[in-house]
């Protein structure tokens, strides 16, 4: 099965650093098992604490069935859970951006 890596920066507000961890540390089973049905392999998300941004890492096994992700109503729901920690969109998504991969090396 082929790996898709994908990498991508968010932003937690300041003083949020603490629930932002908790309530991943207790990521709801059920939102973990649709990430996983999205074909996700590996998710890792490190904090900088001195900016408050978020490095995202996922390993994937099918662009479009994680594309597929952000529209499971489980997603939904976690999305309007973490708006209150971290910058969102509208739709509260949250605010991200893709980073390119420049080097791999296994």
């Amino acid at each position: 099965m082929n790996t898709i890596r994908k990498a991508f920066c968010m932003q937690v507000y300041p003083d949020c650093h603490a629930e932002y961890e908790k309530r991943h540390n207790e990521l709801w089973p059920e939102m973990a098992a649709e990430l996983k049905a999205h074909g996700l392999k590996s998710y890792s998300i490190f904090l900088d604490k001195k900016t408050s941004q978020l490095f995202g890492y996922v390993e994937i096994t099918d662009e479009k069935l994680w594309g597929e992700m952000a529209d499971t109503a489980i997603n939904r729901k976690w999305w309007d859970f973490m708006k209150d920690v971290m910058e969102t969109n509208p739709d509260n998504s949250p605010v991200s951006y893709d980073l390119p991969e420049v080097f791999h090396l296994d």
